[in-house]
C-alpha cells in the first residue's frame, strides 16, 4: 500500500470545533501587513480576495468583507457589488493563470449549513477540471492538491497584473 502524507492537513482536523476559540482569519488576515504569508491576492476597498489554505482543488479562492458580518443581508450595496465583482476577478485570474474547466461558486451561511467559519462570511470560488474527483476523493476521502500555495499565488498574481494590463 502507498502513503500520501499530508501533514499539513493536522493543522485543519486539530482546528475542527474550535474556530470560536480563535480569531476570525477574515479579520485578522487583511489587518496585517503580510499578504504573501497570507495569501491575500488582492484588496479592494471593502472586499478581498485569498487563497484558501485548506483547498479542495488547486487555486481555491475565497472573497470576503472587511466587515465582519456573518448576515449576507446587512451587506451594505457596495460591499455585495464588490463581493460579486471579486468572485468575477477570480475567476478571470484562475482562468488566466491555470486553465480549469469549470467552477463552483458558494457560500455556506451557518454552521449547520456548513460554514467552518460561521461568523464571516464568505464566498467560495473553486475551480474544477474534468475527472477533478476520482478514487482518491471518492474512496479514501483524500484530496490530491498538487502545487503549494505560494506557487499558486504567484501564478494567479501575474494573471491578474496581466488582466489589469488589457483594461489599461
Amino acid at each position: 500500500m502507498e502513503r500520501l502524507w499530508a501533514p499539513w492537513r493536522m493543522e485543519y482536523i486539530d482546528g475542527i470545533g474550535k474556530e470560536a476559540e480563535k480569531e476570525c482569519i477574515f479579520c485578522a488576515k487583511p489587518a496585517q501587513d503580510r499578504d504573501d504569508e497570507n495569501f491575500i491576492l488582492h484588496r479592494g476597498k471593502s472586499v478581498f480576495l485569498l487563497l484558501n489554505t485548506f483547498p479542495y482543488t488547486n487555486g481555491h479562492l475565497l472573497a470576503a468583507p472587511y466587515r465582519h458580518t456573518a448576515d449576507l443581508a446587512d451587506l451594505s450595496e457596495e460591499e455585495a457589488r464588490e463581493l460579486l465583482a471579486a468572485a468575477a476577478l477570480g475567476v478571470k485570474a484562475l482562468q488566466e493563470a491555470m486553465r480549469p474547466d469549470g467552477f463552483n461558486l458558494g457560500m455556506n451561511l451557518g454552521r449547520s449549513a456548513g460554514a467552518g467559519i460561521a461568523d464571516h462570511l464568505h464566498l467560495h470560488i473553486v475551480p474544477r477540471w474534468s475527472g477533478d474527483t476520482n478514487f482518491m476523493a471518492a474512496c479514501g476521502e483524500i484530496k490530491v492538491i498538487p502545487e503549494s500555495l505560494s506557487a499558486t499565488l504567484q501564478k494567479l498574481r501575474q494573471a491578474l497584473a496581466g488582466l489589469e494590463g488589457k483594461d489599461a
